[in-house]
């Protein structure tokens, strides 16, 4: 498997789950793929990037992963739990893609991190103040979340239950590009996009269609 390290994500899922599955790159390429969460440091980027963190708390988290082995050593835990809740996520909804039922497995897997996470959140009431149009109500929050290094994690988590217990996740799809396959929510007004990227995937696609009807009047 590769490790690439780059600027930025491409974003092209629709929902942060998706993106988050998608960081794993050319997953069924037949000479590997590409890991994009090499470090906890992608892990912030990605969280930032798909605005599940702000850049100052990424940066406190950021500061407190290198603070010291202690802290090196729950980041990379924090790491590995994201790569599991992402493979774990990729087999229930490339299942779902394909029309399958996902492994009980994986679905214990997704149970266990979304557990974990809810432990986090405590529900805090927002009282509306004197002469504002925002009504009184209650909201869920993380708990002592400043310079817990898990924290992208459990958002993952949150962020991938959100999805899979959605009604939108009857829109899911898969690229087309059978070496790319990235997933995405397909909100076209047909319900009839192809790929993760017209101008990448498809256009590629298409030059080889191309290429092989060529080759065959050639012939």
């Amino acid at each position: 498997m590769e490790t690439a390290n780059s600027a930025g994500f491409e974003l092209k899922g629709g929902h942060p789950a998706l993106d988050l599955v998608n960081t794993l790159d050319n997953r069924f390429r037949k000479h590997g793929c590409v890991e994009l969460l090499g470090e906890y440091a992608d892990l912030l980027r990605f969280a930032r990037q798909t605005k599940l963190l702000s850049a100052r708390h990424a940066s406190l988290l950021a500061g407190a992963a290198n603070g010291g082995a202690a802290g090196r050593g729950v980041a990379t835990q924090a790491l590995e739990s994201a790569r599991e809740l992402r493979e774990a996520a990729a087999a229930a909804l490339y299942a779902a893609v394909d029309g399958r039922a996902p492994a009980a497995a994986a679905i214990r897997i997704l149970e266990r991190h979304f557990l974990r996470a809810s432990r986090h959140r405590r529900l805090r009431w927002n009282q509306s103040a004197k002469r504002s149009s925002t009504p009184a109500g209650a909201s869920w929050v993380w708990e002592r979340s400043e310079t817990e290094l898990a924290l992208p994690a459990w958002m993952l988590a949150h962020a991938v239950s959100d999805l899979m217990t959605s009604t939108i996740l009857g829109r899911l799809r898969a690229c087309g590009s059978e070496t790319c396959r990235w997933l995405f929510l397909d909100t076209s007004k047909n319900h009839t996009r192809r790929w993760c990227d017209m101008k990448i995937c498809g256009n590629r696609m298409k030059a080889r269609r191309l290429h092989a009807r060529r080759q065959g009047h050639a012939s």
